[in-house]
């Protein structure tokens, strides 16, 4: 197991000198406009994966990954006289999915955003089905206002503690608790 800090030195340059030779040494017709975007190393750096872009469409990608493919073995023997590593790591060549996700992405977004557009332009003369304030308020009573009848309070009580007062002890007291 690697260090991990020497596993991603490692990746740094094995990208600069895939990079390189598919700029100037990969004479191969089929090789279109590949870059280099990211290498990932194992821990233990025996396999090194190379992610790469081809600008173009499904054919050229197809093209550029059998070219990378037939130049596998002279890109590893690139890498191992540029890095120096007693065991060359074995390279595999992995198209980056993430510039077209994200594409796709961008246009899914603009999809969104045409969308909600239409649906403002819909919504500018509409009112609402119910009232414009469906939601309940608490009830505000002013002070000068007499209280009415559902608002009396109960006298016989002290509503603030729970506990009775002298008229409702008496009536309490009269009662018999034991049922005789």
């Amino acid at each position: 197991m690697a260090d991990p800090a020497r596993a991603r030195r490692l990746a740094v340059r094995i990208r600069e000198v895939v990079a390189s030779m598919l700029e100037r040494g990969v004479k191969d017709p089929r090789l279109g406009m590949v870059t280099v975007t990211d290498v990932r190393v194992s821990p233990d750096l025996v396999d090194a994966t190379v992610f790469y872009t081809v600008y173009g469409g499904e054919a050229d990608r197809q093209a550029s990954a059998e070219a990378l493919e037939s130049a596998r073995g002279l890109l590893r023997s690139q890498v191992g006289r540029a890095t120096g590593v007693k065991n060359t790591p074995t390279l595999t060549f992995v198209h980056d999915r993430l510039p077209d996700d994200a594409r796709h992405l961008e246009d899914l977004i603009s999809v969104a955003r045409a969308r909600d557009a239409r649906l403002v332009e819909v919504r500018r003369d509409a009112s609402p089905a119910g009232e414009e304030d469906p939601y309940r308020r608490p009830r505000v009573i002013d002070e000068d206002d007499p209280l009415e009848d559902d608002d009396a309070v109960d006298e016989g009580t002290d509503d603030s503690r729970g506990y009775l007062d002298d008229r409702d002890r008496d009536a309490v007291g009269d009662l018999d608790v034991t049922g005789r």
